[in-house]
């Protein structure tokens, strides 16, 4: 059984509960109503221990709640489909005396691109939609403001002649342009929409528990301890060292609900669950921070996830290998799916894939005597930082390489057809320029 809060205006938890009682023997539907729209995000930290995931009626309490929201949230919000826009529109049209030429109609920023097709698919004249878009304010003192805006903008084009009706998406608005005698209609999400949410919501706990289920191994390495060890001079400075190191490993273990295995010389393997291991990892930086200034020397930490305890380890295995081959510690992460995650937890934090079926691709890396692995890294490298193009000197620095190698991979990858150098950038007056590059997939 999956227990899922549900947030937004009452009068949408209710409707989403109703249709929630066909879906009884798998998840249990808690409801979180809010007066007001400024309620929204306190509402997820406040109760996030209650729950297994968060649902939202709509996109505009889950913009709402976004900035109270982390990575291991479990969230899915209702969208509104055509089917949705089009209940609003017939329900305007049928009650409509005379007949409308115009409406207005508002609807989050989120949902635009919805909106434009589901309009579209309509192939009614574009004169006769007067679309407000507009975005979630996530300071909560200004939603009464946006609120006021909005419906006065309805009611400003319905005073004027300009419109006919108006169609919302905000129960508060909807509330005054009655209020002020505005022929209107509320867009909400349809049963139909309501299932499709509840069914992405409970598939999403579903895979989260299998995910937090499977086996973790953290293989921690402390380099050259038996050179700090032997600087000490003294057995007992030794065996104190080695009291240190376990004191804040076990510590981490209790967090975990883990074991530690000590393999000698600095070596050192810790068995868990993979769900711990990813909600920890703030606390596992911590304890590589404590170990290294404690000991003087870099800690490598490789952690591999998978659905046995030997496919774990083995992924621990090409974890470690690839944190001690950085010229400093790091938390590597090998996933059961092959994905990697460098610098696991930072700022830097970088993840991509080691493993490909695409023959063709694998060929000309092959022929430039580039790996995948590196391949991916500056694939996922360009695309966090965001670089239409960078230079050799960009992929060195953020790579841990020297400028030349950096250089002969872009080479080999121009070669092959899978980078193209654009042009050359003049860093002084003397000198050649530096190559720019892209690359092509």
């Amino acid at each position: 059984m999956y227990t899922i809060g549900v947030v937004g205006p009452k009068p949408s938890i209710d409707r989403i509960i109703e249709v929630g009682r066909e879906y009884a023997d798998t998840a249990r539907l808690i409801p979180y109503p809010y007066e007001n729209l400024v309620e929204a995000a306190s509402i997820i930290p406040a109760h996030r221990g209650e729950v297994s995931g968060w649902l939202f009626t709509g996109p505009i309490p889950y913009m709402a709640a976004k900035p109270q929201l982390i990575d291991s949230d479990s969230i899915v919000y209702c969208s509104p489909t055509g089917a949705s826009l089009y209940k609003g529109i017939l329900h305007l049209l049928k009650d409509s005396s005379p007949a409308i030429t115009c409406m207005s109609l508002d609807m989050v920023e989120l949902e635009e691109f919805n909106l434009q097709e589901s309009l579209d698919e309509l192939e009614l004249p574009e004169s006769m939609f007067a679309i407000h878009m507009f975005e979630v304010k996530q300071e909560g003192h200004r939603d009464k403001q946006q609120e006021t805006e909005l419906a006065d903008a309805h009611i400003q084009m319905w005073e004027s002649g300009q419109t006919q009706a108006a169609l919302t998406c905000m129960h508060a608005v909807h509330k005054r342009l009655l209020e002020r005698g505005v022929p209107c209609s509320k867009i909400d999400v349809t049963r139909m929409e309501i299932r499709q949410a509840l069914r992405i919501s409970i598939e999403k706990q579903r895979a989260s528990y299998f995910k937090d289920s499977q086996i973790g191994v953290q293989i921690v390495e402390i380099e050259n301890l038996d050179k700090v060890s032997g600087r000490s001079g003294t057995k007992y400075y030794v065996q104190l060292l080695e009291l240190e190191i376990k004191r804040v490993l076990l510590e981490f273990c209790d967090k975990l609900d883990g074991s530690l295995l000590e393999n000698g010389n600095g070596r050192y393997q810790i068995f868990g669950s993979r769900g711990a291991m990813e909600r920890e990892i703030s606390a596992l930086r911590e304890a590589v921070f404590r170990l290294e200034a404690e000991i003087g020397q870099p800690v490598a930490v490789g952690i591999g996830f998978g659905e046995t305890a030997l496919s774990a380890e083995q992924h621990a295995r090409k974890a470690i290998q690839t944190a001690k081959d950085r010229e400093v510690g790091d938390i590597i992460i090998v996933r059961a799916d092959g994905t990697v995650v460098e610098s696991a937890g930072g700022q830097d934090e970088l993840e991509y894939e080691y493993r490909t079926e695409d023959q063709e691709l694998l060929d000309r890396l092959n022929q430039a005597a580039v790996s995948i692995r590196t391949y991916r890294k500056i694939e996922a490298l360009a695309r966090r930082k965001g670089w239409g193009s960078f230079s050799a000197s960009d992929l060195a620095a953020d790579l841990s390489m020297t400028v030349r190698n950096a250089q002969r991979i872009m080479l080999g990858l121009v070669e092959n057809g899978l980078a193209l150098a654009t042009g050359g950038e003049l860093q002084t007056s003397r000198g050649r320029p530096r190559k720019i590059y892209q690359l092509k997939r």
